[in-house]
């Protein structure tokens, strides 16, 4: 279509006149998808013609014609999905690999409820269905909504796709008023290959793996190529009810069955880690002859009530574990090691493999891990592989583990060429030629050039631009590579001067390739919009070495507000002090954590580029959790000695939930301690202070109906 009219020089008489042949085109490339099962175009054909519409419709609102086709089933390309805010979280699982694992877990939930070793514990086992998790919000039996995962907190409305999957039903009868079933979405071995042959002979792009397939299929911004595509569905659990389903997770499912929606067979009850095993043994030994596929079995507390007593880390319950199948093996020839230096200067070696299939999946690079790894030692100096290095040119044993991440597992030195070289790993940084240090007890050697290091600087970038931290739209890592290439970005701070800096900013940004005047106000408003922004993303994009998502979900959750916590991590000392000790009391910061954050904040350099960035935002205050008439809402706990009716960590997690603060040590900020027997030291530092100090029964008692 090179001889269309460019949208940005079209008049309105020009536009109206595309519009009309698109919509013409449209429909009958819709009545003959949809309703012939004869396509006249393929999808990318029919995706261009879909966006240039939506496109021109936003320069010509006023154009828009009654029967537009970007209001027709399926959102606009060029608009993406809508956003979905979950009411309850979706969250993710822990992983077991081994049987130990298992019996761990079971453990864990005996030693976090206090029940003895000999009580009766039972769990469901199920499949863990390799597919896409979606979520569907029934109302008076109604479909209304359904929505992508995403990231656990924001989806994406795929509510037109989902009304084209057969498992899921349009309307249910005896559910509650609001019903949200989740399960995931999921493509049939046989259904896949029919695809692919499809696609192969339209000429098409093949899928990878089934579950590539179903995920593609289920995010196609038109429904109408959803519907042509073999998506299953399997329900296994729920988020937000108007009223409980059953009593146990076996009843709910059961009454999940009961009501329309397809449940695994193979979901079963076991008591016990034991009998937990045998069964994940046998769906094992099914897996190849299911037609679906799974990654292992994933195990939940059957009784719902300790389920609720249990509750949520923060990215993972801790009722359920998914027990993770042993990775898929292949050889392949390594053809060469690169290291890539990433956000923290950590310098990562990647084995370039001659492409090999592992678990359904073409594989052509693998983690090496460090150069202990390479050289067949583990993290403690013990060998690994009975001690074979591993050289450019070896012949190698590949796995995914967890069936996701590939790495190498063994070397066959019979196949070794003779002048395989022994692998001398970089003591300098191969972008920027700074001493690449490896400190003492750290297994990753580090380049030391900081900011000055284009890869470090780059990493660190897109880092702050990704999903779970500022979220610009318009501004990826390809943007950013672009934009630190010509010198308009070198550090966070610079993102949000841009506009400031080039004035409008439109005209030179909009004269680069693949820019133009619209996408260049588009990229400058987003950024502006990001100006207002949580305290938790802000803690995340600051990419400071071990803070990940969850942990900047828990220092904002305790410290609120941005001036609190720059004022507690500024004034902490490492090891030492009441603000050490406070963010050591966190469930989830511990020390290396700690460490690392305060290292940042009193780093010259480092600080004064947070110190910029921060002068550009509106860090909003985190949300405080729902406490209702909470008699200890804002308050300090502190508790020690033996519990006994509640383990400590029970009380610790309903005295959070209740929106206290629990914190590790007494000081003079502490408004209450909880004392049982043997509560020595902190009970007299507290008297001391004149703290209030109760026992169990009097904390018990305080909370009774909070």
């Amino acid at each position: 279509m090179s001889d269309e009219i460019s949208i940005d020089s079209m008049t309105k008489e020009q536009a109206a006149a595309e519009l009309a042949r698109l919509a013409s085109l449209l429909a009958g490339a819709n009545t003959a998808y949809h309703g012939g099962d004869d396509p006249v175009m393929n999808d990318a054909a029919y995706d261009a013609l879909k966006r240039r519409n939506a496109e021109i419709e936003a320069r010509f609102p006023d154009l828009k014609r009654g029967d537009s086709p970007s209001e027709q089933v399926g959102a606009a390309p060029s608009d993406g999905f809508g956003k979905v805010r979950h009411v309850v979280r979706m969250l993710s699982l822990g992983n077991a690999f081994e049987d130990e694992d298992v019996t761990e877990f079971d453990t864990r939930i005996r030693k976090y409820l206090g029940l003895p070793a000999d009580a009766t514990l039972s769990y469901t086992a199920e499949p863990k269905i390799d597919g896409l998790s979606l979520s569907l919000r029934y109302e008076n039996g109604t479909l209304v909504q359904a929505a992508t995962r995403g990231d656990g907190e924001e989806g994406e409305n795929v509510t037109a796709n989902a009304l084209t999957i057969t498992d899921i039903p349009h309307q249910i009868t005896g559910a509650p008023e609001v019903l949200e079933v989740r399960g995931e979405v999921y493509m049939s071995h046989q259904d896949f290959a029919d695809l692919n042959a499809r696609q192969a002979e339209a000429g098409q792009k093949q899928f990878a793996n089934p579950r590539n397939a179903a995920a593609g299929s289920l995010r196609q911004l038109d429904a109408t190529i959803t519907a042509a595509r073999p998506l299953r569905f399997f329900a296994y659990a729920w988020g937000d009810l108007s009223a409980p389903l059953a009593e146990t997770q076996m009843g709910a499912i059961e009454r999940l069955a009961a009501l329309g929606f397809s449940t695994n067979p193979l979901t079963k009850l076991c008591d016990g880690p034991a009998a937990m095993i045998d069964h994940y043994r046998s769906i094992e030994a099914q897996r190849a002859t299911l037609g679906y596929d799974i990654d292992g079995v994933v195990y939940k507390v059957n009784d719902l009530a300790l389920q609720a007593r249990l509750g949520f880390r923060s990215t993972t319950p801790r009722w359920a574990i998914a027990h993770k199948f042993p990775a898929e093996l292949a050889w392949t020839r390594l053809e060469n090691i690169e290291i890539q230096v990433g956000r923290t200067g950590a310098l990562s070696p990647v084995a370039r493999l001659h492409p090999v299939t592992v678990g359904g999946v073409v594989v052509s690079n693998a983690t090496l891990h460090n150069e202990d790894y390479i050289a067949g030692l583990d993290s403690k100096g013990q060998t690994i592989r009975d001690g074979k290095d591993i050289r450019v040119g070896d012949w190698v044993q590949v796995y995914r583990a967890g069936d996701v991440i590939p790495k190498i597992a063994d070397v066959d030195l019979k196949k070794r060429p003779q002048d395989a070289e022994k692998y001398e790993f970089p003591t300098v940084c191969p972008e920027c030629d700074s001493d690449a240090i490896r400190e003492e007890g750290d297994a990753v050697r580090r380049c030391s050039g900081g900011m000055v290091c284009p890869a470090q600087a780059v990493e660190k970038l897109k880092h702050l631009v990704s999903r779970a931290a500022f979220d610009i739209e318009g501004l990826g890592a390809k943007q950013v590579e672009q934009f630190y290439a010509d010198g308009w970005v070198r550090e966070p701070a610079d993102i949000f001067t841009l506009r400031e800096r080039f004035g409008s900013g439109i005209q030179q940004l909009k004269n680069r390739e693949g820019w133009g005047e619209k996408s260049a106000t588009n990229l400058f408003n987003a950024i502006d919009e990001r100006r207002k922004i949580g305290l938790s993303r802000v803690v995340f994009a600051l990419g400071i070495r071990h803070v990940g998502e969850s942990a900047s979900s828990l220092l904002a959750n305790r410290y609120g507000t941005w001036a609190a916590f720059e004022a507690a991590i500024t004034a902490a000392q490492i090891g030492e002090g009441t603000e050490w000790d406070d963010l050591l009391a966190i469930d989830g910061v511990g020390a290396v954590m700690a460490t690392s954050l305060v290292t940042a904040f009193h780093q010259g350099a480092e600080r004064d580029m947070i110190d910029r960035l921060i002068a550009h935002l509106d860090v909003q205050e985190a949300a405080a959790p729902a406490v209702g008439d909470s008699p200890v809402a804002g308050k300090t706990v502190v508790f020690t000695g033996t519990l006994e009716k509640m383990t400590r960590a029970e009380a610790k997690a309903r005295a959070e939930a209740l929106g206290a603060k629990v914190a590790g040590s007494v000081s003079a900020k502490t408004d209450l301690l909880i004392a049982g027997p043997g509560a020595g030291s902190k009970a007299k530092k507290a008297a001391d202070l004149g703290v209030e100090t109760i026992d169990e029964d009097g904390w018990l008692a305080l909370i009774d109906g909070a």
